[in-house]
């Protein structure tokens, strides 16, 4: 079944760039472009007592800050800017958090593990070299034309993160945060990234999910190189099922798509999602597979650069999940990682 035939989106338009509309009491919806496939993130703006509270930032270009300066401009009209909230490290959601708290003086929030995360791959440090990445890929399985794309892509974190905060507050699981008199609390998610905030306000019957929740998409949930042998998808399908317990009337706020209601329905869709990705991996390495020989059961259409990288840390974090449930036996051959279905 379709996101589509049991979702309700209260809102079926977004706001025009550099635009905002008031999608719940006090919460305001913009939406700013992004230059590949997903082409835009949604963006918060939190009517605050002091001002505003705003939550991520959008990508760290010129386009996005002059869209930035038309809502200072129009809907934040000259308040003061109290904080600014981010969610996690990913550039659609932290690029310009340094050009945003010199331009409004806001205290900056984030988890501690993105906040170290995000330094650590503009240096390529702690692992997130390029070079650990595609030597990842190679050890799965990458190589000829495949591997030759993933060398020509390198990483592009420093330019679309051009400056970072070098001082932060912490956003903490089980924090309320005071925001236009009513409470906010930080329910964190794993998987997607190492520690992704999101914030629910009871009051409201609100949740700003980020990327752990989207109405039509199944978020990216992969290995990375400085965790090469970690479990990701295990820990999302874990977290996803916090969400579930809020009530059913809850209004969803993604970081990308519609808001909507139905968040235990999306849920327990994403949740037969990747049962179903899983079984079909579980079938399919009846013979020794490598990540990069299950790309095309895990994706049915064409994958451009960008793609590829992160459908082969998607695909490893399938392997990875099968493999730590004792459906899948791992082997070593010649440098390369190959999986297959235990018992075959």
């Amino acid at each position: 079944m379709s996101p589509e035939s049991i979702l309700e989106y209260p809102r079926a338009e977004p706001p025009a760039p550099g635009e905002s509309i008031e999608i719940a009491p006090g919460v305001h919806w913009a939406r700013m472009p992004l230059p590949f496939a997903l082409d835009h993130i949604n963006l918060w703006l939190l009517e605050d007592e002091s001002g505003w509270t705003l939550v991520d930032c959008g990508i760290g270009d010129d386009a996005t800050r002059a869209l930035w300066e038309r809502i200072f401009a129009t809907r934040i009209a000259g308040q003061p800017v109290g904080r600014l909230l981010v969610t996690h490290h990913h550039p659609d959601h932290a690029g310009l958090a340094s050009w945003l708290v010199e331009r409004s003086a806001a205290e900056f929030w984030m988890p501690q593990a993105e906040y170290l995360t995000a330094h650590a791959q503009r240096e390529g440090q702690a692992g997130y070299s390029y070079d650990n990445a595609l030597a990842m890929f190679s050890r799965n399985g990458a190589a000829g034309e495949r591997l030759a794309l993933l060398e020509q892509r390198r990483s592009n974190y420093r330019m679309r993160v051009p400056s970072f905060p070098t001082q932060y507050r912490r956003l903490m699981d089980g924090q309320t945060h005071r925001i236009g008199g009513r409470g906010w609390r930080v329910i964190m998610g794993y998987g997607h990234a190492p520690e992704h905030a999101a914030l629910y306000c009871e009051e409201l019957g609100v949740l700003i999910s980020g990327d752990m929740v989207l109405p039509k998409i199944s978020t990216n949930v992969s290995v990375w190189s400085n965790e090469p042998e970690g479990n990701p998808l295990g820990l999302f399908l874990d977290s996803i099922s916090r969400y579930a317990q809020l009530p059913a009337t809850t209004l969803t706020l993604p970081s990308h798509g519609l808001p909507f209601r139905g968040l235990r329905e999306r849920i327990a869709q994403l949740k037969e999602h990747h049962r179903l990705r899983l079984a079909e991996l579980e079938e399919v390495c009846d013979a020794p597979r490598a990540a990069a020989d299950v790309l095309d059961t895990l994706f049915r259409r064409k994958l451009d650069t960008h793609q590829l990288f992160f459908a082969m840390g998607e695909a490893m974090a399938h392997l990875h999940y099968l493999h730590e449930q004792g459906r899948l036996e791992r082997s070593v051959e010649d440098g390369v990682i190959r999986y297959v279905r235990s018992g075959a």
